[in-house]
Formats: C-alpha cells, sequence, structure tokens
C-alpha cells in the first residue's frame, strides 16, 4: 500500500528530530574528548596535544552552528509542539553549553604552551587528575541523561555540584599557600588558578545539562525541592 503524504510527513520529521538528536550526541563526545585532552596536556605540559585541542575547538563550534541551524529549520518548517518543540529548545541550550565547555577546554590548554613547568607537590596532581575525571564524569552523566530522559539522574548530577565545588576550593587554597611560600611560583600558580576555575566551570555547564534534560522529560524547571543544590 503507497505511503500517504501525512505518513511521509510524520516520519520526515521525525527523521530531523533523530538527526538532531545524533548531532548533540557527537557534539558531546567530542567535547568529552577536549577535557580529557587538554587535562592530559596540562599535567604533562604536552605542547603538540595542546595545540592539538585549540585546532579541534573549531570543530567544535561548527558543530554548535550546524545543530543551532538545524533547530530554527525544524521550528520555522515544522512549528513543533509540546516535548517536540521542548526536544528542539532544549538541543540549542545543551549545545550552548557544550561550546562553552569546549572553550574551557581550550583554555586549559592555551594555559599549558605558558607554563614552563609543574614543580608543585603530587597532591595538586592528584587533586586536578580527580577534578577533571569527576566533572568529565559529570558531563557524560548528564549527557546520557539527556539522551535517555532520565530526570533522577539529571537530579544526581546537580546535587553532585558541591563535590566539584569542593575540589576547587581545596586546590585555590593549595595553590595560594604554594604563591606565598615562595614568590616564584606566582606566575606559573596563577595559570593554574584560571585552570582549576575552568574545570570548575565545565562542572557548571554539566549542571546546565542535566537541568535541560530534567525540563526534557518532565516539562518542568528543576526546583530546590528536587535538587539539594544551593542556588548559585
Amino acid at each position: 500500500m503507497p505511503t500517504s503524504l501525512n505518513e511521509h510527513i510524520v516520519s520526515s520529521f521525525e527523521d530531523e528530530l533523530i538527526n538532531l538528536h545524533k548531532a548533540i550526541s557527537e557534539m558531546g563526545g567530542m567535547v568529552e574528548q577536549a577535557i580529557i585532552d587538554s587535562a592530559n596536556a596540562l599535567l604533562r605540559l604536552d605542547h603538540v596535544q595542546a595545540k592539538e585541542v585549540r585546532l579541534a575547538d573549531r570543530a567544535i563550534d561548527d558543530k554548535q552552528q550546524a545543530i543551532n541551524d538545524m533547530a530554527v529549520s525544524i521550528i520555522a518548517r515544522r512549528q513543533p509542539m509540546a516535548s517536540d518543540l521542548r526536544m528542539v529548545f532544549t538541543a540549542i541550550q545543551v549545545a550552548n553549553d557544550l561550546e562553552r565547555t569546549g572553550d574551557m577546554a581550550k583554555q586549559l590548554a592555551k594555559r599549558a604552551l605558558q607554563i614552563e613547568s609543574l614543580g608543585l607537590a603530587p597532591m595538586f596532581y592528584n587533586g586536578v587528575k580527580h577534578m577533571t575525571d569527576l566533572v568529565a564524569h559529570q558531563l557524560k552523566v548528564a549527557l546520557d541523561a539527556y539522551s535517555s530522559r532520565n530526570s533522577a539522574e539529571a537530579v544526581e548530577v546537580c546535587n553532585r555540584d558541591e563535590e566539584v565545588d569542593a575540589i576547587h576550593n581545596s586546590l585555590f587554597r593549595e595553590l595560594l599557600t604554594y604563591m606565598m611560600e615562595d614568590p616564584r611560583n606566582i606566575t606559573q600558580c596563577t595559570h593554574l588558578l584560571f585552570c582549576t576555575k575552568s574545570l570548575e566551570r565545565i562542572g557548571d555547564h554539566a549542571t546546565n545539562i542535566a537541568e535541560a534534560a530534567y525540563y526534557l522529560e518532565t516539562g518542568q524547571h528543576l526546583s530546590a525541592d528536587e535538587s539539594t543544590r544551593p542556588p548559585r
């Protein structure tokens, strides 16, 4: 039996939403890799890898633009409603947070190129590594929650943001101690302060994506009752 025009239109619309969802997943994978690569470049002072991260940021920016173009086109031509509209709207939000997360990874790579040596205690290296692993995990879980429309996982990401903030505060105090003990550490520690702040901001963007995932499933914004995370 021939496919009716209405069935074809519905099928085409679903394909567009699937392609939009796929583009978000691809962008998420690119950003996750950028975080790992930039942190490795920083801790190893690998200038080659740092330059590769900065160059790869262009692809992330291009992917965001493509997602925005797809979303605007869908809204203009399809006029989606209810859950379909939420999906298109949150796709724009998530792409924006992913692009900014990519910028934070690029900042880590930029600082890695400006630091000559890391003669600091092993505790600091372990702290940065732990913080990187945590924010990378937060981002992955947030993206998974968005992909599967899992509001419970989204709430968990928001609640764990306090842990990221605690590690950031600890590293901040440690770097200040290095600077007070030896003024020669001031320059590199200043760069590292910006690095830990970039990691903390990645955690914030992961939280934003989790909030978008919650909204996508429930149609409601995450309130203080559902999340124990204090207001920013």
